[in-house]
């Protein structure tokens, strides 16, 4: 079987090629603009083990390695560059560390989504990006409106407000600066708009994102976002994964017996952790169990850490909810209960034992309470 340690790079990649079989090696560059790579592996007999980085601009090679049927690795780029201990970088030396770490059994193998979802999560950050831009279009009139003296705030926004926004005794170059944003609001109003109901189909034809939306505050943009980003959860053993996964947790420096801990990590999707952020808001007012936990760490810590830490205890909490395929309120009374058991490893344990452990000491459990 031919092993094969990609440096995937936008406009050509170096390659580490060894036959398992023969116990040859070969090193080649291969420019991916003039056809040069899609011919190298098109003639690579198949089924050819390939290992690259988790890259941005590389779903085509991906998707052109799977139709010819090769085996595709996605690796932590983190990781992979963490293993690597000398001074000395290059595009030859990655591409052979990236085949060292196959060979050894060490590559760190990443989790891909399928076609399907990778299509779901377009729809996703399109709405996203929209939304920015509208957001940036609304700034843009808020400005010419308090330059005028007109503070209104959200109130803009209203019939009335947008009225006075048009009546606005603007001249030349402000007064066409209005127009057109305004023409730009009106369009992607009406596009934001089509891509809410694509998002409402989307999460109704998914079942776990109907579970998820049976949390209160939860809509169908974080239900659906957490189901396609996290995935099979039975890959993550704990609720602690998944807001390491997500950021959620927070920077660690400790040794000599001293513990430091720093802001959250921010390592993971962004546009979840954000949406899990917003969302929080929305379960607050909403989930009463979570409205006295945030009220009561609002008096010691201050809102922003209180909001990081209700966002937290959201995405753990829907990760039981897939993991058990139980929704709300039914989530919430297994938290309370010392007598219903977890998902079964072999082990008995209890959702609110965690939660007692995790006072003690552990920072993990089912309810997400682990420290802020």
């Amino acid at each position: 079987m031919l092993i094969v340690g990609c440096d995937f790079h936008p406009s050509w990649q170096q390659i580490a090629v060894f036959d398992s079989d023969t116990g040859e090696g070969n090193e080649y560059k291969l420019s991916n603009g003039d056809g040069a790579a899609e011919q190298f592996y098109r003639k690579l007999p198949a089924p050819a083990r390939i290992g690259l980085e988790a890259c941005g601009n590389s779903q085509w090679f991906v998707q052109l390695l799977q139709e010819l049927g090769h085996e595709v690795w996605i690796g932590d780029a983190a990781q992979i560059r963490a293993s690597y201990v000398r001074q000395q970088k290059t595009d030859k030396r990655d591409a052979m560390h990236i085949l060292k770490l196959l060979l050894e059994n060490r590559f760190p193998r990443l989790w891909t989504p399928t076609a399907e979802i990778r299509n779901q999560r377009q729809l996703l950050v399109h709405r996203h990006k929209l939304v920015r831009l509208r957001a940036q279009v609304k700034n843009q009139l808020q400005h010419l409106a308090m330059n005028q003296g007109v503070q209104k705030k959200a109130r803009l926004w209203s019939q009335a407000g947008q009225k006075l926004l048009r009546e606005l005794p603007l001249a030349g170059w402000a007064a066409s600066r209005r127009a057109n944003l305004l023409e730009l609001m009106k369009l992607m109003d009406r596009q934001i708009a089509e891509l809410d109901r694509a998002l409402e189909q989307a999460a109704e034809e998914n079942p776990q994102a109907r579970l998820l939306r049976t949390q209160p505050g939860v809509g169908p943009v974080t239900a659906l976002a957490f189901v396609l980003t996290l995935g099979d959860v039975s890959r993550f053993p704990r609720g602690k994964q998944v807001a390491s996964y997500l950021g959620l947790i927070p920077r660690e420096h400790s040794s000599g017996g001293r513990q430091r801990l720093g802001a959250i990590s921010k390592q993971g999707n962004r546009f979840l952790r954000q949406t899990l952020v917003e969302a929080a808001h929305s379960v607050v007012r909403l989930d009463e169990g979570f409205r006295k936990q945030y009220q009561h760490r609002c008096h010691r810590k201050p809102k922003g850490v209180a909001k990081v830490a209700a966002a937290r205890k959201l995405a753990v909490r829907l990760y039981w909810m897939l993991r058990t395929n139980i929704g709300y309120p039914e989530i919430v009374h297994i938290e309370s209960s010392p007598m219903v058991p977890l998902v079964d490893h072999g082990q008995t344990e209890t959702l609110n034992g965690r939660s007692r452990l995790q006072q003690t000491g552990a920072k993990d459990g089912p309810a997400g309470l682990g420290k802020p």
